[in-house]
């Protein structure tokens, strides 16, 4: 698989809440899990034009990821500014 356990434990680490690896339920850590399945996402569609099964996978995670962060502008629009520069995205 493209993501291992010691990698996704540590993407949750990072960009969790509670700073640790059982934190996957925070809004910062799913957006952080579903923006590193997009880039993978993404650099697979580069060179695989016509996946379209893939690319459908993509925009429902896109679409995911634009839920979560709606939902973190109207509960705490400062932990929205902390993800969106941890993670280098935009909207």
């Amino acid at each position: 698989m493209y993501l291992a356990k010691e990698e996704k434990a540590e993407l949750f680490k990072n960009h969790g809440r509670l700073k640790s690896e059982t934190d996957t339920g925070s809004p910062e850590s799913q957006i952080a899990l579903f923006t590193y399945r997009i880039k993978h996402l993404t650099e697979h569609l580069k060179t695989n034009k016509k996946d379209h099964s893939s690319r459908k996978g993509l925009l429902k995670l896109v679409g995911k990821r634009r839920r979560l962060l709606n939902y973190l502008i109207k509960i705490d629009i400062e932990r929205y500014r902390a993800i969106i520069s941890e993670l280098g995205i935009r909207k």
